[in-house]
């Protein structure tokens, strides 16, 4: 039997120094299928770069990433 889709969301805000921790701490998780929804609230810091920069180097974990908000 196939395990059921697990969805995480998280919702982020000016969080550059914490958010690469957060999502290589949920692509550690040996679980499949994940799919990780990144919420952006207006962040005015680097969190959205660090977020793509982070999705960049772990297309390879068979984690579905999307970044969601609205100056993506």
């Amino acid at each position: 039997m196939e395990n059921p889709l697990v969805s995480c969301i998280i919702p982020m805000f000016n969080s550059q120094n914490t958010i690469s921790a957060c999502l290589e701490s949920i692509a550690n998780i040996d679980y499949k299928p994940l799919e990780v929804i990144v919420v952006n609230d207006g962040s005015t810091d680097k969190s959205v770069e660090v977020t793509q920069r982070f999705i960049e180097k772990s297309e390879d974990t068979g984690i579905d990433f999307t970044i969601l908000g609205d100056d993506i």
